[in-house]
């Protein structure tokens, strides 16, 4: 790792994921410009994994943090293409969970702990409460996030896909989860089409995001101005529907139907056998 290096490779990093207003560059390594340089791959090539790579995968996620080491969370490897082809379905059909030859369901899994509790004939008072379903949802992001940093340190491109939330009965169905287990999101993972463009896509200003001491939102107007002018020409560059920040905020949260399906997640989750007080 070296702190040392130029300014040049952290402006350009900094300048990549902010925009033209990028934050004072700090110490610098080799691990902080990886991160930075993290992008969303939507299209891949259909090339295997080498040996050992969902392995090694894993075994960065199990080294994250986790609440108590209780580790909440399993994670189903899925190469079916038929299994696939379902689940992209229900993801509105996004192609690239077709594509990439890699897609892992992260579990918050609440399942394995209950078969502790059956088998120690041991009530577990602290299981049905909205606190341990969130630390099992935690535990789950915690977990896949390593595993990102992982496949991206190896050369692998990654998509998160929340969509597996439109219908977490039927994704629970496909993938044989028992009860008191629920996928949080999926993942793709694999070697990104090189002919496909994959820009960083820049984030909000730290003056929104970081807050000193208390809480303000004194720049919130001026930063997010500024902030539509970027992602309009983030997704003018990259041929996506040319948009404002804020108009893509009006679109996700303004109307129900943006929710496909998720807004009747508590009902879901009580027929997949969670009791959430």
């Amino acid at each position: 790792m070296d702190s040392l290096a130029t300014s040049s490779p952290k402006s350009d990093a900094l300048t990549l994921r902010y925009g033209a207003a990028p934050p004072v560059a700090g110490p610098w390594n080799d691990v902080i410009a990886a991160l930075l340089e993290h992008r969303s791959v939507r299209a891949y090539k259909g090339d295997a994994l080498p040996a050992g790579t969902l392995e090694m995968l894993i075994a960065a996620a199990s080294s994250a943090a986790t609440s108590s080491n209780m580790q909440w969370w399993s994670a189903i490897a899925i190469t079916d293409p038929v299994v696939k082809k379902e689940l992209a379905a229900i993801a509105g059909n996004q192609k690239h969970i077709e594509q990439c030859p890699l897609f892992i369901a992260w579990v918050a899994d609440m399942a394995r702990n209950q078969r502790i509790s059956d088998a120690e004939k041991t009530a577990f008072e602290a299981m049905p409460w909205l606190e341990t379903f969130m630390v099992a949802c935690i535990d789950a992001a915690l977990a896949a996030q390593n595993a990102v940093v992982a496949a991206e340190s190896l050369g692998l491109g990654t998509v998160y896909i929340g969509a597996m939330r439109n219908d977490p009965a039927r994704v629970a169905e496909l993938l044989g989860l028992p009860q008191q287990a629920f996928v949080v999101f999926g993942l793709c993972v694999g070697y990104a089409d090189p002919t496909v463009r994959a820009e960083v896509k820049p984030r909000l200003p730290q003056s929104s995001v970081l807050h000193h001491g208390r809480y303000g939102a004194a720049t919130e107007v001026a930063d997010r101005l500024a902030y539509d002018r970027e992602l309009e020409n983030f997704s003018s560059r990259n041929e996506m529907q040319t948009t404002t920040w804020t108009q893509r905020v009006l679109n996700r949260l303004g109307p129900i139907k943006a929710m496909n399906g998720r807004e009747r997640i508590r009902a879901a989750l009580a027929r997949l056998g969670f009791e959430i007080r």
